[in-house]
């Protein structure tokens, strides 16, 4: 065996650990950023051939068909965050949105609020109804873990969880200003439709959960202890969300 094949052979037990600790779903870029990480010095096109020469590959995600264009200019509140997802600090831009999950007992449901400045689930609830409750509850986790002391744009679709009393009287009452979606464009809110093709894609798979316990269980655990403070975000230079904030306030102490 030569030094180049016995140093693969290294890499591929690291790769191996670095993918199953992702949940399998880590192509080779995710990979050689975690090696990286780990003090290696490799390239990302020796870790792709390693990983094809040993049948590692990241699972793939939903394919969709894509909706193009579209839609009226909502007037339930303006399109004010127009798609501009670049933010340049935390709590200025939240966006949300909310998905549903197949198990046996029924749908179990999932709403997120995601800060767009570093892509973490700031707010998160599962409820098996699809009710304003659902929305809000996720928003008041949010405003209770940021604690936010400036005016917040809060931006979502026209659903009619969004449009009700309910919601608008509990942005007014916080500090928030709505922004909405064009009617039937899911492209304007983009960044929580990624996060549930991630989650999608990294974790439920298409399967379907015994009951709505399980279901919440793991998708706890997935924004909590993965999607949030490890999975690599392409947005954040490769960092984590987490780990992209942290960055962040260590710059800003540093001046």
């Amino acid at each position: 065996m030569s030094n180049r094949e016995a140093e693969d052979k290294r890499l591929l037990g690291k790769i191996k650990q670095f993918w199953l600790e992702s949940g399998c779903v880590y192509g080779y870029r995710n990979i050689t950023l975690d090696l990286k990480d780990d003090g290696e010095s490799v390239g990302k096109n020796r870790v792709h051939r390693i990983m094809k020469a040993a049948q590692i590959k990241a699972v793939r995600g939903y394919k969709r068909n894509p909706s193009f264009g579209g839609g009226d200019v909502s007037h339930t509140a303006p399109n004010t965050l127009n798609r501009g997802f670049d933010v340049a600090k935390p709590n200025k831009v939240w966006v949300t949105d909310f998905t549903y999950i197949r198990t046996h007992e029924g749908w179990l449901y999932l709403t997120v609020v995601i800060d767009l400045f570093s892509r973490q689930v700031v707010g998160w609830t599962m409820k098996s109804t699809p009710k304003a409750d659902l929305v809000i509850d996720a928003l008041l986790m949010a405003i209770w873990r940021r604690s936010p002391t400036e005016k917040v744009l809060i931006h979502s679709d026209q659903g009619v969880q969004y449009t009700c009393s309910d919601w608008r009287s509990f942005l007014k009452e916080h500090n928030l200003e709505a922004s909405m979606s064009r009617r039937g464009n899911c492209h304007d809110n983009a960044v929580a439709e990624s996060f549930f093709s991630l989650l999608k894609k990294d974790r439920v798979k298409r399967k379907v959960y015994k009951t709505r316990d399980e279901a919440r269980s793991e998708i706890f655990n997935y924004i909590e202890y993965f999607y949030n403070p490890v999975r690599h975000h392409g947005s954040n230079n490769g960092l984590s969300p987490m780990k992209f904030e942290k960055q962040y306030f260590e710059k800003l102490e540093s001046v």
